[in-house]
């Protein structure tokens, strides 16, 4: 059956779990062979791996520190050398600390930062040579970039806020291959991080249109979207998929 990355390759970065997880297995079920980089849940990555060989593709996990731009640059050349060049790279590996200015530390400040915007940036700038052209470089963002219901999440709405400004230059930059660069914006989503019946939930779910959390399958659904041909005049955006939270 043809499906609409039929050997296409992608690496998604914190792709062991939750919105990562699943957008890996997506992929990878519309043809893709795919590498994912971890953090340090190394059975969590070993699972997702399996998943993906279980649709008959090349799989691979790295293990990689993305606040770590070296760490970050590497695992890219390593994707790019198993699977043979890149078409697709996912930007998912993200932390999120929330606490109110003059509180929180300036470890958290770096931390979130370093994750969040240093290795995205890192790993677009060592994908460069090894993306084809027509490739999509995809961002996982947060509607947390521009709408902020709760105090305390300023430092991680400035990491969402400033990989989208990167996203639109990289559109620029890139346009002429072919290269396609946009940001998928979430609103609140079911993970182990944010579980729809976490206490958090309950401040959350009143403010969403539908009246309840987004699924990581949901955000997988537009991520193998924006991978696909069917997406080839959308680039230097960010689509919020936020079940209404936002508006």
């Amino acid at each position: 059956m043809t499906t609409m990355l039929t050997d296409k390759t992608a690496l998604v970065t914190g792709g062991s779990r939750g919105i990562g997880a699943a957008i890996a297995r997506r992929l990878a079920r519309e043809g893709a062979n795919v590498v994912i980089t971890y953090a340090g849940n190394e059975a969590a990555a070993a699972e997702t791996v399996a998943a993906i060989e279980a649709e008959g593709r090349k799989a691979l996990a790295i293990r990689a520190d993305a606040s770590d731009m070296a760490a970050s640059r590497t695992a890219v050349v390593q994707a790019a050398e198993f699977l043979g060049g890149l078409d697709i790279l996912v930007h998912n590996a993200g932390v999120a600390e929330f606490g109110p200015v003059g509180e929180i530390g300036d470890g958290s400040y770096r931390q979130q930062f370093g994750v969040n915007v240093d290795g995205v940036f890192a790993g677009t700038s060592a994908a460069i040579p090894h993306l084809r052209d027509g490739g999509r470089v995809i961002i996982i963002g947060s509607v947390n970039a521009h709408t902020m219901p709760t105090p305390g999440g300023a430092i991680y709405g400035a990491t969402k806020a400033a990989v989208a400004g990167l996203a639109r230059g990289w559109a620029r930059d890139l346009g002429p291959r072919g290269i396609l660069v946009n940001v998928i914006q979430p609103g609140p989503v079911d993970t182990d991080m944010n579980p729809a019946d976490g206490d958090f939930a309950k401040v959350l779910v009143p403010l969403m249109a539908i009246g309840r959390y987004g699924k990581v399958e949901e955000i997988a659904n537009l991520a193998a979207f924006l991978a696909s041909d069917e997406s080839s005049l959308i680039t230097g955006t960010t689509i919020d998929i936020d079940g209404g939270f936002s508006i």
